[in-house]
């Protein structure tokens, strides 16, 4: 397996939540490989409680700006109000 890199991270609305496999079907589509992974950190004490997500892939991903979009559809698509953040340049 390729090594993997954080592309994004987000964090879902209050009351939200995604397991992992279902994630990672979302971004294995998005990104069009199998070759990905996501993780989830607890949100810090003190703050709103939410967890931070984060979706992983080959630093050579292609079109990385179509997977971008085709992710944020798809949350959408999944009713879930995601604040996506890049963390590509």
């Amino acid at each position: 397996m390729a090594h993997l890199i954080p592309m994004f991270k987000f964090t879902l609305g209050n009351g939200q939540s995604i397991g992992p496999e279902a994630l990672r079907s979302l971004w294995a589509r998005a990104c069009g490989t199998s070759q990905v992974g996501v993780s989830r950190q607890p949100g810090p004490f003190g703050g709103d409680g939410r967890p931070t997500y984060s979706l992983l892939a080959s630093q050579h991903l292609q079109d990385l700006p179509m997977v971008e979009t085709r992710m944020r559809r798809a949350l959408e698509e999944n009713h879930l109000r995601a604040s996506l953040i890049p963390l590509h340049n």
